[in-house]
């Protein structure tokens, strides 16, 4: 008999493409949870490994797997295929009120994450893991924000 995980992590190197000067390395860290089948989440760790800040989106887990074999999301989050110096990678772009940001993944890598996230969490049975009752009460019951 076997079980599916719960969540599924991985850790990445990418490149941060600044235009003008040289690409940057920064780790990531992916993470999907089963208690959230629709999403993944990305950790930017900024600064020096010990002691930077970590930035962390979430978005579409179905974004960022069409975005493996077409260019994918509109708006802060958009997701394409290319070839780099280094390989297949894949093309993330973050834009926020703050700024924007165009990651390069390393297409091999990501590839493999989504797979674990799709042996965790088949394509179409996400709703399957989504307690709709919970949900509705934490909008229901929210304080609001003043």
């Amino acid at each position: 008999m076997s079980t599916r995980p719960t969540s599924v992590s991985a850790s990445m190197r990418l490149r941060l493409l600044v235009p003008g000067t040289a690409v940057l390395p920064v780790r990531a860290d992916l993470r999907y949870d089963v208690a959230d089948p629709y999403a993944v989440q990305i950790s930017f760790h900024t600064g020096p490994e010990a002691q930077g800040d970590v930035v962390q989106w979430t978005f579409a887990r179905q974004l960022l797997s069409e975005g493996v074999s077409l260019p994918s999301g509109e708006g802060d989050v958009q997701v394409w295929p290319s070839t780099s110096a280094g390989g297949r990678v894949a093309c993330l772009s973050l834009s926020s009120p703050s700024g924007r940001a165009l990651f390069e993944l390393p297409l091999a890598d990501l590839v493999e994450f989504l797979g674990d996230t799709y042996k965790a969490v088949p394509a179409g049975s996400e709703s399957a893991y989504v307690d709709v009752d919970s949900e509705l009460a934490l909008l229901l019951w929210a304080e609001p924000e003043t």
